[in-house]
């Protein structure tokens, strides 16, 4: 497939150096709340490699020793000691695997609520760049990568080559010049594994990029099913993914292709350093310069030998991956949030007025396409809503209406200006202790799959389900949620599904009123709700407004007659403020849009 066909933003980074000892130090630091049990996990490594040697030494005393003598009562010494060594190393390994395990489940556990927390942090900047579906695979795979190093890769990288240099001193000691021969084959290993290193770092790297490419297609085509099946494009889509997907395939067939040789090519390098030693070792033996217990110890120590080696390879691309993929979480972590509480943040005042007040207020999204400067969506804002008025503002699509809101809940911040709550900088306060006042309905509601009681309160036990049925009865909503089959404890499915849009919009108001904010701001909140539903909001709304500082942001400006005072905004501007009569006598822009609203 092109590459024109994928969006760069879900590519993933290529792989960076297979080594990066600041990336490991940063990854060892999560060892440190359970050095413990590492230090445990170590030392049962150590005792393992040590059993390793157990077995043919042994043997070679039964061989040299015990046979010869005719001595059964030392036979059987070395055999019950043979199996103590067996069944001791099988309750190590036991223990070890266990213990490895659960020390690379914990460090993903640690991990991953680091990561989630952090997301958490971020303003909606943050994810305007970084796409769900990156985002996922963060928290997911690339941590996923990371618990296979801590209980497969990082400990028991100690086991391997402890397990080597033992097993290269005591070849050495009992035979050097057997010893060397042994090794003979060792410069074509080496080069087998460079060759098998280079190979598998470039089809992982390539796994990688497709697999990037699988989630992003995945995330995207499922979240907009409603558009392919709307316009028919199934079956392009369905192409589109096996192309894809078939990509993910070939990369992974290569991978496999590459173990397939590398296995067998080392076994046959075993098999050729066992024949050298058999070899070398019966030209001995019929010269008496060697015992066959050294042989046959030889012939197993040169078995246990190559494992290692091949665990060692295999460990070479895990942490390889492992330091893409730390590296790809530590920048994540690494990224400052765009808006972050004041380190001694002040107090809003207590009991709140519910006053707000924007001074001379720009700010931009972006910067133009030369860089020079910003592309400004609100210019020099400056306006106050004082406590319990009734605010409405209004204008085209674009006209920075929602930019408001998003400034005033602290989701960005502007580049110039102040925006004041209570006579208070927003910048100086805590955002939660910000948002706790305000109370915001959006146009495009979102509920979470769980039931309809949590989607009230959201988890809030200070709210009491008599609170919440009180809210839902004020605003309309008790009437459809007494008809679920469980009423407030009914699942209500992902985003909502099983209510109508109307139904959904009517949960949220419920929601901003059993938090019971000083502010309530509506952000084209009855655009999706039908004239009945709307007319039996507008009614409660007369009532719960009462006192309460409200914004209301509407295209339907019959919505906003009544409002205390109408700003009207234009390509970033505030051009008119009024009450609704002065701005028709007016005759200006919003005189405009109404002329414009009865006609259509």
């Amino acid at each position: 497939m092109a590459a024109t066909d994928m969006e760069p933003l879900h590519e993933e980074d290529a792989l960076g150096k297979a080594y990066d000892a600041r990336l490991m130090q940063r990854l060892l630091r999560y060892l440190k709340p359970y050095r413990w049990k590492v230090a445990l996990s170590v030392l049962m490594l150590l005792v393992i490699a040590a059993l390793e040697l157990v077995g043919p030494y042994l043997t070679m005393l039964a061989l040299d020793v015990a046979i010869p003598a005719g001595d059964l009562g030392f036979l059987g010494t070395l055999a019950l000691a043979y199996l103590v060594a067996l069944l001791l190393n099988f309750g190590l390994q036991y223990g070890q695997t266990v213990l490895t395990t659960w020390l690379g489940q914990r460090i993903m556990f640690d991990l991953r609520r680091q990561v989630f927390a952090h997301l958490q942090r971020q303003s909606l900047r943050f994810f305007d760049r970084n796409p769900v579906g990156r985002l996922m695979t963060r928290v997911t795979n690339d941590v996923e990568v990371l618990n296979q190093l801590f209980s497969s890769g990082i400990v028991t990288v100690f086991g391997d080559v402890f397990t080597l240099a033992l097993i290269v001193g005591v070849m050495l000691w009992l035979d050097w010049r057997l010893a060397l021969v042994a090794f003979a084959v060792m410069p074509f290993v080496v080069l087998v594994a460079f060759v098998f290193r280079a190979k598998v770092r470039e089809a992982y790297r390539e796994i990688r990029v497709r697999l990037a490419r699988i989630n992003s297609f995945l995330q995207e085509r499922i979240t907009g099913v409603s558009v392919v099946q709307l316009f028919g494009r199934e079956r392009r889509t369905a192409d589109r993914f096996q192309d894809i997907n078939r990509d993910h395939l070939e990369a992974h067939l290569r991978s496999i292709t590459y173990y397939a040789l590398f296995y067998p090519v080392i076994e046959i390098l075993t098999t050729i350093a066992l024949a050298l030693i058999l070899i070398y070792g019966g030209a001995r033996l019929l010269d008496e310069t060697i015992t066959v217990g050294v042989v046959t110890a030889f012939l197993m120590y040169s078995r246990r030998f190559f494992r290692p080696i091949q665990d060692l390879s295999e460990k070479y691309n895990m942490l390889q991956g492992a330091m893409a993929s730390s590296e790809r979480i530590f920048r994540l972590l690494d990224t400052p949030a765009d808006v972050e509480d004041p380190p001694r943040p002040d107090t809003l005042p207590t009991p709140g007025r519910g006053e707000i007040e924007f001074r001379n207020v720009w700010f931009a999204y972006t910067r133009t396409q030369d860089g020079n400067d910003w592309d400004w969506v609100l210019r020099d804002v400056s306006f106050r809503a004082a406590p319990g008025e009734r605010l409405a503002v209004v204008g085209h699509t674009g006209a920075g209406k929602t930019t408001l809101i998003n400034l005033l809940m602290r989701f960005y911040e502007p580049q110039n200006g102040e925006i004041l709550f209570d006579g208070v900088p927003i910048r100086q306060v805590a955002q939660k202790d910000l948002r706790e006042r305000i109370g915001l309905v959006l146009q495009d509601v979102f509920l979470f799959s769980r039931s309809v009681d949590y989607n009230v309160r959201l988890g809030r036990d200070d709210i009491s389900p008599d609170q919440v049925r009180q809210a839902t009865q004020r605003v309309g909503a008790d009437r459809y949620i007494q008809r679920l089959p469980r009423n407030y404890d009914s699942a209500l499915g992902e985003r909502g599904a099983s209510l109508s849009v109307g139904e959904r919009q009517l949960l949220s108001f419920a929601r901003a009123l059993a938090f019971d904010p000083l502010v309530l701001i509506l952000d084209e909140a009855t655009s999706s709700v039908d004239s009945v539903l709307e007319a039996q909001i507008q009614q409660a709304l007369e009532t719960l407004l009462q006192g309460r500082t409200s914004i209301v942001i509407a295209h339907r400006l019959s919505t906003v007659q009544n409002a205390d005072r109408i700003l009207v905004f234009h390509h970033g501007v505030l051009r008119e403020s009024g009450r609704h009569e002065e701005l028709v006598e007016r005759g200006g822009l919003y005189a405009r849009l109404q002329e414009f609203a009865a006609a259509s």
